[in-house]
């Protein structure tokens, strides 16, 4: 799935240059995004209409005497996906994508967002709004500095905002004589009112021990030591990242779709631990487990959620020193820890624990991709079947994804919403589709599927496109250079420590030589049984280095706009690389892909690859049959043994003619032309 914390669009900034192949965000309206230049302007069905909640938010500012607000879409924990409560920003401006930023003045409301959303703001917000095109903080500032007089107000929510964020608007207005004005009662939510979600109340549950790679008291024990060695000595670390203390404490919920957290905070001293949760929720199990060492160090007080901020105060007001991390921290909690107690660093030691699996957490992840796959050859096995019966539109085909998934041992559903696009609607990196706006898929046209799932031993997150029937020269030889780059990147050796940003080009080159890119980022951390976009792992400029035993997905990809999309995204391990001569104290790294679903035949263009390319295939697809042959065959799914064998056959440069005939009939035919090889 595209990666799309803060800086997903870097590259659409940084290289003007490539821009041939970018997906264009067509100027003419057509009839499913709003045209506000027409008299009466047209609005499609999928527009909400907002006057009402901006004229009350406007009276709402009137009274705090502010000319701005700024409404993100995040929420108190710096989440990138988050409850229904903590839409706001949809909530004022029909806008549901996850990545966004509104600001509402006394006569205006302008939304920014990156390329993957444009379509989409354009199909639901009303005249109301502006869009935004420029994603950067900057670009925001500069605009209030052109809509607001000096000396008048902006507010926004201090428990909205990361110290760095909030940091980025104070620098950009400093010596304006215009004042940033933190306001803890959030306008949104007074003018929500009644109507807005209620607090969730499902059950806070213990993780089962066999899921779990170390116990909650080793974690804790490892993050203290950590503490110890540091060079400052902090005597707590504040946790405010929903997946830091879940992780932590092996705890899960479902406060927030898609992902298994619940609202919570947690301080961590050198001798005491404080959760800051609804205690009514915890369930037994939970509960005994966190107090079975009590009293003692290894004994957690649970303490009200909404009193984390008055006790952090009162801890910091001793001879102490708090650990954060800036990236998950609120300028709210961070205002109330004085400066000269403050040991700042981007991501807490929980995070960067976290983002390195142990052998038992790799084991459990490689685990739950195996029973993925077999979820999704049987879905790719289900379309072969029905698409050509027209019968499967994208609706359809994501609900029935899905299903296939929650079938698996293990599974607790979706790990987000499922991508399902068909020809032009695979051109949005991040469309999902509905039951009122969703396209039939045909053999004609390109498939995108972008789907993963939640299971107890880990998070899977897999992209396939497919094609039915006779791709365009273009559009196999795109397909091609987009595989291209996911195997240059996976086969990739490197020194340890390495920034993902320093090699996230070789996912590119291929598309580069030639004049075309994409516009999002090139993949993510993953978590067990966590979030799908697992930070600080990635390729991004605000990614910590790879080192072994990080997943992360990697996912080039192309969009043609109006036309077609390509993604291929498969989750890889790091780990050490064999190489010919030593490396020193420090071995050099490499890939191993855990996903293990062959990518589409029909639209590879094996004259484009290179002999250690089509190796590295061939030694991919007999991984496949290795490990997911043999769980076939357990399920006596015969039909998708067979489809696993004819669509995991070796390549070479024989099979040139084969895979330039584009048709259904094509693996029939490499099935007979190819000798069998055993799973």
């Amino acid at each position: 799935m595209p990666s799309s914390r803060w800086t997903t669009w870097a590259w659409m900034l940084l290289l003007p240059g490539c821009a041939i192949g970018w997906p264009k965000q067509s100027s003419s309206a057509t009839s499913d995004i709003r045209n506000c230049t027409t008299s009466p302007p047209f609005l499609p069905p999928t527009v909400t209409d907002t006057s009402a909640q901006l004229n009350a938010l406007r009276q709402r500012m009137q009274f705090y005497n502010i000319s701005a607000y700024i409404v993100p879409a995040t929420d108190a924990h710096m989440s990138e996906y988050i409850a229904e409560r903590d839409a706001r920003l949809a909530w004022i401006s029909g806008f549901t994508g996850s990545a966004g930023t509104g600001v509402v003045t006394t006569k205006k409301a302008a939304l920014w967002t990156d390329s993957r959303y444009w379509t989409q703001a354009e199909r639901q917000m009303d005249c109301n709004w502006e869009l935004q095109k420029i994603v950067w903080t900057d670009s925001i500032g500069e605009w209030l500095l052109q809509e607001i007089p000096a000396g008048e107000n902006i507010g926004l929510d201090p428990f909205l905002f990361s110290i760095d964020l909030w940091n980025s608007y104070a620098r950009v207005l400093q010596g304006s004589s215009r004042t940033l004005v933190p306001i803890e009662d959030n306008l949104v939510d007074l003018v929500w009112g009644s109507q807005r979600p209620p607090l969730p109340t499902s059950e806070i549950y213990l993780l089962p021990e066999t899921f779990t790679g170390s116990t909650w008291q080793e974690k804790v024990s490892g993050i203290r030591s950590q503490m110890e060695q540091h060079s400052r000595s902090p005597t707590a670390v504040l946790l405010s990242a929903l997946e830091e203390t879940a992780w932590l404490f092996n705890l899960r919920g479902d406060d927030i779709s898609y992902n298994p957290v619940f609202y919570s905070y947690a301080l961590l001293t050198t001798s005491d631990i404080s959760l800051f949760v609804d205690r009514n929720r915890l369930s037994a199990e939970a509960l005994q487990s966190l107090s079975a060492q009590c009293p003692g160090p290894l004994c957690v007080q649970v303490e009200e959620y909404d009193q984390v901020r008055a006790s952090v105060q009162a801890y910091a007001q001793g001879d102490v020193q708090v650990w954060i991390g800036t990236e998950y921290t609120t300028y709210g909690l961070y205002g109330v820890i004085p400066q000269d107690k403050l040991v700042e660093s981007s991501y807490s030691p929980v995070m960067t624990t976290k983002a390195v699996k142990n052998a038992k957490e790799q084991a459990l992840l490689k685990a739950a991709h195996v029973r993925d796959a077999v979820a999704m050859i049987q879905y790719l096995l289900w379309l072969e079947k029905n698409v050509p019966k027209g019968s499967v539109d994208e609706f359809s085909g994501a609900r029935y994804v899905d299903k296939l998934r929650r079938e698996k041992e293990h599974c607790r559903g979706a790990s987000f919403e499922t991508i399902s696009a068909s020809g032009l609607n695979a051109a949005l990196a991040h469309y999902s589709p509905s039951n009122v706006s969703s396209r039939k898929l045909s053999v004609d046209e390109m498939y995108l599927s972008d789907s993963g799932g939640q299971y107890l031993d880990g998070t899977t997150d897999i992209t396939r496109t497919v094609h039915w029937g006779e791709p365009s020269p273009f559009q196999k030889e795109a397909y091609t250079r987009v595989l291209m780059g996911n195997i240059d990147l996976a086969r990739l050796v490197f020194p340890s420590e390495t920034s993902g940003r320093v090699v996230e080009a070789f996912a590119r080159r291929a598309l580069w030589e030639v004049g075309l890119n994409y516009g999002h980022g090139t993949g993510h951390g993953i978590g067990n049984f966590l979030s799908v976009h697992e930070w600080p792992v990635g390729f991004q400029s605000n990614n910590v280095p790879l080192v072994k035993g990080m997943f992360t997905s990697i996912e080039p990809g192309y969009y043609q706009e109006g036309e077609f999309g390509i993604r291929i995204e498969d989750v890889a391990l790091v780990v050490e690389a064999q190489t010919k001569h030593g490396a020193g104290e420090k071995a050099h790294l490499t890939f191993e892909v855990v996903s293990l679903v062959p990518y589409d035949r029909n639209l590879i263009d094996i004259s484009f690859l290179s002999e250690d390319q089509i190796q590295y295939l061939n030694t991919y697809y007999e991984t496949i049959r290795q490990r997911v042959g043999p769980e076939l065959q357990r399920r006596q799914l015969e039909e998708e043994y067979e489809w696993l064998r004819r669509n995991t056959q070796p390549f070479s440069r024989g099979t040139l003619v084969a895979t330039s005939l584009g048709t259904l009939a094509i693996t029939s035919l490499v099935s007979t032309l190819l000798p069998d090889r055993q799973a």
